[in-house]
């Protein structure tokens, strides 16, 4: 079956089929995480996250409300779009953004693909990143932090090895940036890695050059450019290697042995 027939279920049931065949060889494989513990990883970071939130949301407050209002204007209710994510300790919360997607559907009654439903606002905030906004509210909650892996999709926790697992002792961040910079998009690994090694080096140094790193990455054109042209998939588990893959690095005989039955019942 070619992989992009694969319906959602089929292609998370591969994911959980990947996650329950290799796992248990994979985690005998990684190296051991050992985090950060010291005073600026166990108070006095939290400490600044919450004065620098508050802070920014008192100064965004007459943009969020244009906002606010364009959204409604545009798109009416519901104004905020909700999505549960994935926070310290693996505990969910949910994330809040500005909705910037109609509701328009096909012939079937099915939503169409994101890239159609984007409103002309939608993608001004999201090109300059003014969508994120709202998540200087989940960081003064507790949620989030300034700096730290990215918050993902509950559907990936089952899925990663005991050592990428590790990325959820710290508080996901807004962004946790490269240490060098990219000329390509990152793949999962790299991210996975990265994360990593920041929560066995959380320090105030550390966050330090993070937000340093994080200006110049977004402001590096081969860089900015490379994000803006590729995309790199839904993470899906690991090849034999211990590599993080997405849908189009899974090997196709697996995805063969696995749905071959549908084909034949569809004869």
């Amino acid at each position: 079956m070619i992989k992009s027939e694969l319906t959602k279920a089929m292609r998370w049931e591969l994911a959980d089929h990947l996650a329950q065949t290799r796992l248990d060889e994979i985690n005998k494989m990684v190296e051991e995480v050992k985090p950060a513990s010291n005073v600026y990883s166990q108070y006095i970071k939290r400490l600044l996250d919450i004065i620098l939130s508050a802070l920014i949301l008192l100064i965004t407050f007459p943009l969020n409300l244009v906002i606010f209002i364009i959204t409604a204007c545009t798109l009416g209710r519901p104004i905020f779009f909700k999505q549960e994510r994935i926070g310290k300790d693996g505990k969910p919360f949910m994330i809040v953004k500005f909705r910037n997607m109609t509701n328009e559907t096909d012939e079937n009654g099915d939503l169409l693909p994101p890239a159609k439903r984007v409103t002309k606002c939608g993608k001004f905030l999201r090109k300059t990143s003014l969508d994120e906004l709202l998540n200087f509210w989940s960081i003064l909650k507790g949620d989030m932090s300034l700096i730290g892996p990215r918050p993902l999709v509950p559907e990936y926790t089952h899925r990663y090895n005991k050592r990428h697992k590790q990325r959820l002792v710290v508080r996901p961040g807004l962004e946790c940036p490269p240490r060098e910079l990219t000329d390509h998009v990152w793949t999962w690994q790299e991210q996975f890695e990265n994360d990593v090694w920041y929560v066995e080096h959380v320090s105030f140094l550390t966050d330090c050059k993070m937000v340093i790193n994080l200006v110049r990455f977004a402001l590096d054109r081969k860089s900015a450019n490379a994000r803006a042209g590729a995309k790199r998939g839904t993470f899906f588990g690991y090849d034999q290697e211990g590599n993080a893959i997405n849908l189009d690095e899974v090997p196709q005989y697996i995805v063969d042995e696995l749905f071959d039955h549908v084909l034949i019942e569809n004869k």
